[in-house]
């Protein structure tokens, strides 16, 4: 890995914090105002701003969920076998991988996409020690198809690849709100925003960081989690460049 969290200096003169993190985006971050798929202006915009940080040396690996396209097909999977559902949704981040990949090396970034189920077509099969290379060779890594099994979702893809490649950090970026509320801020206007909390605090309160499994294997582990809103832009550089936004969640 290089070095600790004083990488690259990039143009404004900032340092960042972490060396390696883990992005994680929701499939519904890459809809815009669509109802379901991916919208091309938004898959831009994002991809600009993960160059921007890449552009500091900072090592990012990316975990996208599906949402977007499953949300799609959810009345076909009403009444299915859930492992079957779930493998349709693993498939549905394959697509999303892609179409940030492709966004992501038209903004000049160099990618990777590697997939936990063999799609060797489209995606590198995810081996650890390869992912660590790409990364120490500054591309981008975009981890498709969860974790491969049905029964856990992206956020705990996120938080162990998180943890397999040795990230500082896992940003988990939220579509229109600022961070972890004691409850849901869209539904209770007078829902209190909480700025730093521990995994412990968030498990018992259930609140909506990470589910329960992600959540206890970033807590065993140490990992923080920076909860922000993905809407803001410029967010992702001002948490990689040690700014408060948004919750932070760690022991």
């Amino acid at each position: 890995m290089s070095g600790g969290g004083g990488g690259a200096l990039s143009t404004d003169g900032r340092a960042p914090a972490f060396a390696r993190i883990m992005l994680k985006l929701s499939g519904e971050a890459l809809m815009g105002d669509a109802e379901y798929g991916v919208d091309p202006e938004r898959i831009a915009a994002i991809a600009a701003e993960v160059k921007t940080v890449a552009d500091r040396g900072v090592e990012i690996a990316i975990v996208v969920g599906g949402g977007n396209i499953y949300r799609g097909l959810k009345g076909a999977a009403a009444g299915m076998d859930r492992a079957t559902g779930d493998y349709m949704g693993m498939l549905a981040t394959v697509l999303n991988a892609l179409a940030l990949q492709d966004a992501l090396e038209k903004a000049g970034a160099d990618t990777r996409v590697q997939s936990a189920l063999t799609i060797s077509e489209v995606a590198e099969p995810y081996i650890r020690r390869r992912a660590m290379r790409h990364l120490e060779k500054g591309r981008i890594v975009i981890f498709a198809a969860g974790t491969g099994n049905p029964f856990f979702t992206t956020d705990t893809a996120a938080a162990l690849r998180a943890l397999e490649i040795r990230a500082e950090a896992i940003l988990m970026a939220k579509n229109g709100v600022e961070g972890v509320f004691d409850d849901d801020p869209r539904k209770n206007p007078d829902a209190t925003f909480i700025p730093e909390l521990t995994h412990r605090e968030a498990i018992e309160r259930r609140l909506a960081v990470m589910d329960s499994t992600a959540l206890s294997l970033c807590m065993d582990n140490d990992l923080p989690i920076h909860v922000f809103n993905m809407d803001d832009d410029g967010n992702i550089d001002r948490i990689v460049c040690g700014e408060r936004v948004g919750t932070v969640v760690r022991s």
